[in-house]
């Protein structure tokens, strides 16, 4: 009797602490590539997306979520840690990879935070044999990691290990995309900013054929989670890594590269949060490093590591968001330096490089978008609009703001309005704060040789940019 009653107080106190695994739930990531809210249940037409479709109506659906770099390796390297990667150094595209750079003092992925808290956490790339693909095992950060950051990579390990963190990701929507032909490319919509041609409507209805593939393949894993058992115990969450694969999409600070889908479904098993209500739309300002922070909340890890994403779901959600931030430094060997911040109604883009044009060189996207290239031809011919001409312009505005309410593809710049002095001054004050209390690595340019080594040809730095002193680490803020 004694005995029994010892066992029982082990699991009070393993309950209490959250140190039991059936106590908790289990956390799925599925990740799209360069994927804006194209789905169906966004209101998409020509996108064929069933699963995703009611995910987002048996959860949550999100309709303010943005990255916070518009580029894979340092988004990722941002929401992995709930850090801005312009304050851990890690804002370059695809830098940091061979050079021994590691992050800050006391930031960590969040999956070593997991693991401290009793998760199992896998990287899937082995799926079941009959679901007929693979993930892709991305992970893609801007920094030198030590050991080993998941402790699995095979999705038959879920089971035996729980509870656990798992993420899959998908690249059907990144370039170039490969998929069964379903849309109808005279029936796309397809942005003002974009000439109505064949090659950019074509392009478009492939981005929309991948994402429809997106949605197939989703649709195995989360069936598979049904059929395993696992489906009633476990979060969850899809979201992309940042915006479309489209010229004035991925690799630029507007919505278009910034604002992701994000949908969260609750599993039956656990009490939900207030914040979660199925079948609803969730309008709050969030950002893609609020995940790491909320899933750590989620999971009971206390106390919370320091982050400068917020928890959004829970008893210990911050209050709403009034602002949220972006940035873009050098992608490949193109340099640019953007930083935005965005309101509910208002983006505000300032371009610390408006000599450079905004096609400037690139190889990865002459090679892989034939509207990049088709811009260039019709502007050579005569043949685009003014509105559209703003794509190949010689120069960029050092400054842009945009009303997203009344004009959702950001294409009336206000900057220069009298009527919108206030609000430009005000959202220039924010930007500078912001950039100044997170200690962006931005302000300090890549070496030369640095930049020289990814192809650049011409200095790091333009007219506006302001110059650093000194090489090293960056320090968390």
């Amino acid at each position: 009797m004694g005995k029994l009653c010892g066992l029982a107080a082990l699991l009070a106190s393993l309950l209490a602490a959250g140190l039991w695994g059936a106590d908790r739930p289990n956390i799925v990531w599925l990740i799209a590539e360069d994927f804006s809210p194209h789905l169906g249940c966004y209101g998409t037409r020509e996108v064929w997306t069933p699963h995703l479709d009611r995910l987002a109506a048996e959860g949550v659906r999100y309709t303010r979520f943005f990255t916070t770099a518009p580029v894979c390796s340092a988004s990722r390297s941002a929401f992995m840690t709930g850090m801005y990667q312009t304050t851990i150094g890690a804002h370059n595209h695809r830098s940091h990879r061979d050079d021994g750079y590691e992050l800050p003092s006391g930031v960590r992925v969040l999956t070593d935070w997991l693991r401290e808290a009793g998760y199992f956490t896998v990287n899937i790339r082995e799926l079941p044999p009959e679901l007929g693909f693979r993930g892709t095992g991305k992970t893609d950060w801007n920094f030198t990691y030590h050991g080993q950051p998941f402790d699995s990579d095979r999705w038959s390990d879920l089971k035996e290990h729980q509870p656990f963190y798992a993420q899959i990701n998908f690249q059907e929507t990144h370039r170039t995309f490969h998929a069964p032909r379903r849309a109808d490319p005279a029936k796309v919509e397809i942005p003002p900013y974009y000439p109505d041609h064949p090659v950019v409507r074509e392009d478009w209805a492939q981005y929309l054929d991948a994402a429809s593939e997106l949605d197939r393949k989703v649709g195995l894993v989360l069936a598979q989670l049904e059929k395993d058992g696992l489906a009633d115990s476990t979060i969850v969450m899809f979201f992309s890594d940042h915006g479309q694969a489209h010229v004035r999409g991925k690799q630029f600070c507007y919505d278009s590269g910034l604002q992701a889908p994000l949908i969260i479904r609750w599993p039956g098993r656990f009490p939900r949060p207030k914040q979660i209500v199925p079948g609803s739309v969730d309008e709050r300002l969030l950002m893609a490093i609020d995940l790491a922070p909320t899933v750590l909340a989620l999971a009971g890890k206390q106390p919370l590591p320091p982050m400068q994403g917020e928890v959004f779901l829970g008893d210990s959600a911050a209050p709403p968001r009034k602002y949220v931030f972006g940035a873009r430094d050098r992608c490949d060997e193109t340099v640019f330096r953007f930083r935005t911040v965005r309101t509910e109604r208002y983006r505000y883009i300032r371009n610390f490089t408006p000599d450079r044009p905004f096609l400037q060189k690139n190889e990865y996207k002459e090679r892989q978008y034939p509207v990049w290239n088709l811009l260039k031809q019709l502007d050579a011919e005569g043949k685009l609009s003014p509105l559209q001409k703003f794509l190949t312009a010689p120069t960029m505005p050092p400054e842009e703001l945009y009303d997203v309410v009344t004009d959702p593809h950001e294409t009336v710049n206000l900057a220069s309005s009298p009527q919108h002095q206030r609000v430009l001054q005000e959202l220039r004050q924010v930007l500078e704060r912001w950039i100044e209390e997170t200690n962006d690595q931005g302000r300090t340019p890549e070496p030369p040789e640095v930049a020289a080594a990814k192809g650049l040809t011409r200095p790091a730095a333009g007219p506006g940019a302001p110059q650093g002193k000194k090489k090293g680490k960056a320090k968390a803020a």
